[in-house]
């Protein structure tokens, strides 16, 4: 969608740590051509910090867990050990951390990763499946009053905004429009009947129980949602359903796309939805009641998540060294076992990575390496800018508000 572009430019533009997050495919490509112990397992594919987070489980618990699937795919485990590592320094960076506390928190990971796959090759199967960072973990995690406010991000930024519902004249409820972040396309009447399409698709593909609660709730309304970074510029909607007895549903639509890692990895999938699903059952400990996918139509592929099931995400800004330190450790706690979970690969991971801190080592100058050719990619995005290459605008190619 180009009248999206520049706010997605605009976002990359903020800072190096934000140009990341919407340089999966630069990354990819780089790190294609790196060397790989042969091991493949499903990867999240854009393991970057802020693709991890605490969430409801269906059983209404919290757990902590990687909760972004775009780019999943089957894959090098280590392009995903990668790019987690290289968040880590670019954050440390974006922090204006000491050098000696970017360090720590950098080791901290991967001493976490490398640990986790040894523990996780000692257990059995069903242990390893059923594995999860649960309410005690994440209390740990975010120790104190003081250590939680800085960990969970507002509600409301200029990078996600909540719906807001409004009756109108004709005293029907809908979505407010709150152009560039929430709106409803002009100049396309077909717009809800397509929605409203994809959800008669998704409906039929739902296991029968989930059907039969699904079915409670009518389709209110449906709008265009603008969400992150990577994904500005993708057709994702937010949609509003409601039940008789006034309890509503909010189902977040996005767009699936290839992933980056698609034309390296050799694997070609008829229909990118059902890949985002499937990758996020295997590696997610437990994933959302209503995850399900609709049949690509149009050549476009779509799959559907609750907009907001008990979601925190971490605000990286506010961390002091110590909140980073703890929270990169989680991370990659998270990271292999949804490898360990996915791929039944953890012996083989563990052998390879060893005891000793070698990998450890060897990733974490990688991942400064990395973190300085980041902010080349982002000073060159910049002079694309500057010269009228790009346009880079938050209200994209919306009126000003």
């Amino acid at each position: 969608m180009p009248d999206l572009l520049p706010i997605r430019y605009a976002r990359m533009l903020l800072s190096p740590f934000t140009f990341y997050r919407g340089a999966a495919s630069i990354m990819a490509a780089d790190l294609q051509a790196t060397p790989v112990s042969g091991i493949e397992t499903q990867i999240a594919g854009d393991a970057h910090l802020l693709n991890f987070g605490a969430f409801g489980t269906p059983e209404r618990r919290f757990v902590f867990d990687v909760n972004d699937f775009d780019e999943t795919t089957t894959g090098a485990w280590e392009w995903d050990v990668k790019r987690l590592a290289t968040s880590v320094e670019i954050a440390s960076r974006h922090l204006n951390l000491k050098a000696r506390d970017a360090q720590v928190a950098l080791r901290a990971c991967l001493r976490s990763y490398r640990e986790r796959m040894h523990a996780f090759a000692a257990m059995t199967v069903l242990d390893v499946w059923y594995a999860r960072i649960d309410e005690d973990a994440i209390a740990d995690l975010v120790r104190g009053a003081d250590a939680r406010k800085r960990y969970a991000r507002a509600a409301e930024s200029d990078a996600h905004v909540w719906p807001v519902v409004e009756r109108r004249a004709d005293g029907a409820l809908a979505i407010a429009d709150r152009v560039p972040k929430i709106f409803h396309p002009p100049n396309d009447p077909g717009y809800e009947a397509s929605v409203r399409d994809l959800f008669g698709a998704y409906e039929n593909g739902l296991p029968l129980q989930l059907r039969a609660l699904f079915t409670r709730f009518r389709f209110v309304d449906a709008a265009y949602k603008v969400v992150g970074v990577g994904s500005v510029g993708t057709r994702c909607s937010a949609a509003l359903f409601e039940a008789a007895d006034g309890d509503r549903l909010w189902l977040q639509v996005k767009e699936a796309r290839a992933s980056v890692y698609e034309r390296y990895s050799g694997l070609r999938f008829a229909d990118h939805g059902e890949r985002v699903v499937v990758g996020q059952r295997l590696m997610q400990s437990s994933s959302d009641l209503f995850l399900g996918w609709a049949p690509a139509a149009d050549g476009h592929a779509f799959y559907v998540r609750q907009l907001h099931d008990m979601k925190t995400s971490p605000n990286v800004d506010a961390m002091t060294a110590q909140d980073l330190t703890r929270y990169v450790v989680a991370c990659a706690w998270a990271l292999a076992r949804a490898h360990a979970r996915a791929s039944g690969c953890a012996v083989a991971i563990a052998a390879y990575l060893g005891r000793s801190d070698a990998f450890d080592e060897a990733v974490a100058a990688f991942a400064e390496t990395y973190a300085a050719q980041n902010e080349a990619d982002f000073k060159a995005l910049q002079a694309a800018r500057d010269d009228g290459r790009i346009v880079a605008n938050a209200n994209g190619g919306f009126a000003p508000v």
